[in-house]
């Protein structure tokens, strides 16, 4: 195949990947609302574990029907990812309790930044002026647009400090054991859904119970809400799928970056279907001022020096024949 059809496929894949995930996060977001603002449904960490129940499924049944392959992922390292997903899971819950919309969106913007130091920390990676100052006009347009009443408090801002941290290190950690391990998103998805689902069952009624001070058994399940669950669990499978399709492709920094895009899509069909109480200038104005910053993102990273991991080799042994230099050659290869 040609450098140039190559090229143009992995562009059509990489955009595929990226409109997968935001449909089905936007979706998923979307019928979440629905559930727990109109039916009172607020039982989040539990409806988690069902998510990545319905997503074990359909592993087990990609894997009975051969599309996934066997694969190897030491349990050390799968323990070590369900710690840091499911402690983002319950931080975040933890954080938007404890903290204003304010600060909790501000502690979410706050996951890019650390993404960063641990991309620049454990894989070498050095990021172009450009693309600092891109990233640092989509935290702004997102900040400007999200961002209300900001109130802190030293819990809030402890559960805020957990949250952006686990986040960061389980959406660094997917990047990192898909390439350590040679794992697809399939497989990947096929060890750490079980683990998270069992952990999440478990665990979740009582984080919600301590959240809510609801026990989600005794909730008044009707038809609707029922068909919402179902309806959450499927497009959570996808949800899940996508993350790691998209991760892998990419990096988790790119991922935080342009997935800001689904922040300003929730906020464009909320207002669309939830009435426009809140809508102003500053916020269409934070608005455009995302989106120049994610398209700036996309050129800035894509240039050669725009975004570079930086790997050390070894001299070969024909160039110490020659009597050139032993020191390790830098080499910097384009993320």
């Amino acid at each position: 195949m040609a450098p140039g059809s190559k090229a143009e496929r992995k562009a059509v894949l990489d955009a595929g990947a990226w409109m997968f995930n935001v449909v089905t996060s936007v979706g998923i977001i979307m019928v979440n609302k629905a559930l727990m603002a109109t039916h009172g449904f607020s039982f989040a960490t539990t409806l988690t574990g069902l998510h990545f129940a319905t997503t074990t499924l359909m592993t087990l049944i990609m894997k009975w029907l051969g599309h996934i392959q066997p694969s190897y992922l030491p349990f050390p390292e799968l323990v070590k990812f369900v710690f840091f997903a499911n402690l983002s899971i319950v931080g975040m819950n933890v954080s938007l309790m404890w903290n204003s919309v304010g600060f909790y969106q501000i502690a979410k913007l706050c996951i890019i930044p650390v993404l960063c130091l641990l991309e620049i920390l454990f894989d070498k990676v050095r990021y172009s002026r450009n693309t600092k100052l891109s990233i640092v006009l989509v935290l702004v347009g997102v900040a400007v647009c999200t961002v209300t009443d900001v109130s802190v408090n030293s819990k809030g801002l402890l559960a805020a400090i957990i949250a952006v941290w686990s986040t960061a290190l389980q959406q660094h950690y997917v990047h990192l054991l898909q390439r350590k391990y040679s794992l697809g998103s399939f497989n990947l998805l096929g060890h750490t859904a079980p683990a998270q689902a069992a952990s999440l069952l478990i665990l979740g009624p009582f984080v919600d119970f301590w959240l809510t001070n609801r026990r989600v058994d005794t909730f008044n399940y009707t038809t609707i809400v029922t068909f919402f669950m179902v309806l959450s669990c499927t497009i959570a499978v996808g949800t899940n799928l996508s993350q790691f399709i998209c991760i892998g492709r990419f990096t988790a920094v790119s991922f935080q970056v342009l997935g800001h895009m689904k922040t300003i899509l929730v906020l464009s069909l909320g207002f669309l279907f939830f009435g426009k109480e809140g809508l102003n200038f500053h916020v269409v104005f934070g608005m455009i001022l995302a989106v120049i910053g994610m398209i700036w993102y996309g050129n800035a990273s894509s240039k050669p020096g725009g975004k570079e991991r930086q790997v050390y080799s070894a001299p070969s042994e024909k160039t110490q024949k020659h009597g050139m230099s032993s020191s390790q050659s830098e080499i910097d290869q384009k993320v």
